[in-house]
């Protein structure tokens, strides 16, 4: 099975640019599953309903999200009612959504976790780790292919959450910096492991804002109004190849498009 997983889409307009361009590049990647972090669909907004299924038809099999997810509370009512757009698992049990879900795939069962981490990022949850094992303990015997994507900033959480499910996950790949890693590998125990997918955003800025926006902040220490960039989009991720029969990983190489 070929997953392609895309790092957090910013902006409406790698939405259109994912609308126009994902099935081509599945059909000529030969992807049989698409895993794409929406949270900032609407622009470091969280994402609301019209996107989320919006990119669910352009060929995203299920979108996660961060700690942005929560900012929209338009989507709130279609977390409850869609199963494969998550929020993290760690968020308070009463907050509205699910963090894990299990998708049929050319007749395999895959599930899909997200988590966010708790070093440096906002708000502060839970410690993702036990979420993620209970999870596992729950869908014991109910799929056959596991993903997490793990929303993080400090990459030492990220590789350590790698090293803790090396063997009991199919592939762990973080998001969130909005930069690829060059650290794309098959842990010893057979995990594919990434700590940062990047991005799909426009490009020409600061991690898809404008360069002036974000350059005057850091100068004048005097806050902004946030502005897209706009030079062309360009989709970032991983591609990888995982045994349904043994939910291991055989093949994994990052991409941009």
């Amino acid at each position: 099975m070929r997953i392609l997983a895309l790092g957090d889409i910013i902006t409406p307009t790698a939405v259109e640019y994912l609308c126009k361009h994902l099935w081509s590049y599945r059909a000529a990647h030969k992807v049989d599953m698409v895993i794409a972090n929406a949270e900032n669909a609407s622009f470091l907004a969280g994402i609301s309903a019209d996107p989320a299924k919006r990119l669910l038809a352009a060929g995203v099999d299920v979108l996660t999200g961060g700690n942005h997810t929560m900012q929209n509370r338009s989507v709130y009512a279609y977390l409850n009612e869609e199963s494969r757009i998550l929020r993290p698992i760690n968020f308070p049990a009463d907050v509205p959504g699910n963090g894990a879900t299990v998708v049929d795939v050319n007749g395999y069962r895959v599930l899909v976790i997200n988590a966010m981490g708790t070093v440096l990022i906002e708000p502060i949850l839970d410690n993702p780790f036990p979420y993620i094992e209970r999870t596992l303990e729950r869908y014991a015997g109910e799929y056959d292919v596991s993903v997490l994507d793990f929303h993080a900033e400090a990459t030492g959480e990220k590789v350590a959450m790698g090293q803790f499910l090396d063997g009991r996950m199919g592939l762990v790949f973080g998001t969130h910096t909005h930069v690829p890693t060059a650290d794309e590998q098959i842990l010893p125990r057979g995990t594919g492991y990434i700590t940062d997918v990047g991005c799909t955003a426009p490009t020409g800025g600061v991690m898809g804002v404008r360069s002036d926006v974000i350059c005057n902040r850091f100068r004048t220490k005097i806050p902004h109004s946030y502005q897209p960039a706009t030079g062309p989009i360009r989709a970032e991720g991983i591609l990888a190849d995982i045994d349904p029969a043994t939910n291991r990983c055989t093949h994994v190489e990052r991409v941009r498009f």
